[in-house]
């Protein structure tokens, strides 16, 4: 019997890449296990009239930072939805420009959401989260990191695409 493994496969790249990618998915199973456990102590603690008010401030910090960091787990795997029915209609040349135009739009887009991301980390350590009293840059640098982390996938998929590597090749499908 041969067990499947937890991480999904990763798309071909160079090493510091693949080990980049490794860390962002790890941390991501690492926040997920730390919330659902928060939330059920929490939720468990109601059964006593009791609560904890820093669990749910810090659930919505983990929550920024998953959402951010997952969608860097999805970048680096192509996975983000899609919809091809007109990609898939060009021949090989004709869509592989098309991925290009793609990929540097979502770069565009990926460039404002970092630089307004670290604008905000950098203008919000003076502010503090109410009840854990941490800086609230705490909380924006997760949408900062997160950016940050899928231009870096993103960069290199272009690079790919305009290096002529088929999507095929770029994310092999998972078995």
């Amino acid at each position: 019997m041969t067990h499947a493994p937890l991480l999904g496969p990763q798309a071909p790249a160079p090493l510091p890449l693949r080990l980049l990618g490794r860390l962002v998915d790890w941390t991501v199973i690492v926040i997920g296990a730390t919330m659902a456990t928060m939330v059920f102590f929490n939720v468990s603690l109601h059964i006593i009239n009791k609560d904890l008010a820093w669990v749910t401030e810090f659930g919505e910090l983990l929550l920024v930072w998953v959402t951010f960091l997952g969608g860097a787990c999805a970048v680096q795997r192509g996975s983000h939805m899609s919809i091809t029915e007109f990609i898939d209609k060009l021949n090989p040349a004709q869509r592989r420009w098309a991925d290009a135009v793609v990929q540097g739009i979502c770069l565009g887009m990926l460039v404002v959401l970092t630089y307004y991301g670290w604008n905000l980390v950098e203008a919000n350590w003076g502010n503090q989260l109410t009840v854990l009293g941490w800086p609230v840059a705490i909380q924006y640098m997760g949408m900062a990191v997160g950016s940050s982390l899928m231009l870096v996938f993103m960069c290199w998929d272009l690079w790919q695409i305009l290096a002529g590597v088929p999507r095929d090749q770029r994310y092999p499908a998972s078995e």
